[in-house]
């Protein structure tokens, strides 16, 4: 190449950078004065938004404006910008459940039986939770009945959700897909005899079930089975039984290391006893803690908290009486504490669950607004060094009803207030000391007094905003938020 060509072919590469900087040079040209100005590979003269790139020329309404440069995209006369289903033609803006997307492109138009009106649900006081619908006890446990504890599953096929109730006769496994009406699929009966304790969690799509009944162990069963009930409700039976131990209170599992932990068992002096089960009808003990004597309830994580020293570890709080105990049990064979703390007005440390951040542990006392005669309490921890555990607040409900079971979902904390129902607490400013509640549902309409009636757990786990209540009296409350 001489030098001549070479020049030329500088000062083409100077223009051609120019000319892109301008939006309208070469690298824009299909070599024959063709234009892309937004260089998506479709020319000016045949694309529906030459200045903004649309590689899949989308053009929803046809009116050969695309949609990346549509203001109205489904040409209904509502801009984009306020249109509540931006791309189904729309133009009433119905929107039956109030939940801000348009009936013509909602999923989800499931409504309330019983919406939450002049402070009433179906009789039930509430403020800002609807009663979606309600199975009575009879009918999930039978005759006599009482309810207990209970989770969620939601299936990672189909994207179903399930309700897993216990009462005091067995598990019952309720699809509440659909909200308003949920359909009672079978229960599993207890494996012994009959208990007012009887306690369920799920990992890897199996349900893990223990109870108080003497001799009764660990049931497994196989949610997947659900997926293929035709003839409602079906009385099941466990797919494995583990019998390591024979009573016991609750259990807990790290869905992270595929480990359960059941508690107040006939073992370990009521500590925690280890359970593999990272093949779920194939679990394998795996050890025990007995130290710190019994544990009522548990919460196990995988740490990823502010304590520098114990991030990747397997760390059980453990809600024990007369004490909350942080005890490491990475090393199944060799679990080690790492400290305690107690509290004032010690009635029975019943249960806890930490923040999202693991800096706070909110703990609740099943038995203080009895010994002490003060409302519903919360002990809130601050947690941030585990080897030096502090006490940072307390909360007080509302009411003198008896708080048991608690759970945070971002910065709520859900939790069942006994005879007061469901209650929601912000916590977005627990750093500062304040804890406000924002919304209730009462599930037992005699009263709110200081006994053990009512609501017992609660699961709000669930993506679509359902959230599961269980009565000892009252069996199965669907509830959500109101829109």
């Amino acid at each position: 190449m001489n030098l001549f060509a070479l020049k030329r072919l500088f000062f083409q590469l100077i223009a051609c950078v120019f000319l892109s900087v301008m939006a309208i040079g070469c690298s824009n040209d299909d070599g024959n004065g063709n234009l892309d100005s937004d260089n998506d590979t479709v020319l000016d003269s045949i694309d529906n938004c030459p200045t903004i790139a649309n590689e899949d020329q989308l053009d929803t309404d046809g009116d050969g404006l695309g949609n990346a440069c549509d203001e109205d995209d489904d040409n209904d006369g509502i801009l984009d910008i306020n249109d509540n289903c931006p791309l189904t033609a729309n133009p009433l803006q119905e929107d039956a459940d109030n939940d801000g997307i348009g009936d013509a492109c909602d999923d989800n138009t499931i409504l309330p039986q019983f919406p939450c009106e002049n402070g009433l649900a179906n009789g039930h006081p509430c403020s800002g939770f609807d009663l979606m619908s309600h199975i009575p006890i009879d009918v999930l446990g039978g005759d006599g009945a009482e309810g207990n504890d209970s989770w969620g599953w939601t299936d990672p096929e189909t994207g179903n959700e399930y309700a897993l109730v216990c009462t005091t006769t067995n598990a019952a496994f309720v699809d509440i897909t659909d909200s308003s009406n949920p359909i009672l699929l079978g229960t599993l009966p207890t494996a012994t005899v009959n208990s007012l304790w009887r306690d369920i969690k799920v990992y890897n799509n199996h349900a893990f079930i223990v109870s108080e009944a003497p001799g009764h162990g660990m049931q497994v069963f196989d949610l997947t089975r659900l997926r293929n009930v035709t003839n409602p409700p079906e009385t099941f039976t466990a797919d494995a039984n583990y019998n390591e131990f024979g009573k016991a209170h609750n259990i807990v599992i790290n869905e992270d290391s595929g480990f359960a932990y059941a508690v107040g068992s006939d073992t370990f002096n009521g500590g925690p006893h280890f359970i593999n089960i990272q093949n779920p009808t194939s679990p394998v003990f795996a050890g025990g803690y007995a130290d710190d004597a019994y544990s009522h309830d548990a919460q196990v994580i995988t740490y990823n908290g502010p304590d520098a020293d114990y991030t990747g570890r397997e760390i059980l709080i453990g809600s024990n009486e007369n004490e909350v105990v942080i005890v490491d049990v990475t090393d199944k064979a060799n679990p080690t504490q790492i400290s305690t703390i107690d509290y004032g007005n010690l009635g029975y440390a019943h249960q806890g669950w930490f923040t999202e951040d693991m800096v706070y542990f909110l703990l609740g006392d099943e038995v203080d607004e009895i010994s002490f005669g003060i409302n519903s309490r919360t002990i809130v921890f601050d947690f941030s060094d585990l080897d030096n555990p502090l006490y940072h607040m307390e909360y007080f409900g509302p009411t003198a009803a008896i708080d048991h079971n608690g759970y945070v979902v971002g910065d709520t904390f859900y939790v069942a207030n006994y005879t007061a129902g469901l209650r929601a607490i912000d916590i977005s400013s627990i750093d500062s000391g304040v804890m406000i509640e924002t919304g209730f549902i009462d599930t037992y309409i005699p009263d709110d007094n200081t006994s053990f009636n009512g609501a017992w757990n609660i699961y709000p786990f669930f993506e679509s905003g359902n959230i599961v209540v269980s009565d000892i009296n009252g069996g199965l409350f669907i509830v959500r938020p109101s829109n």
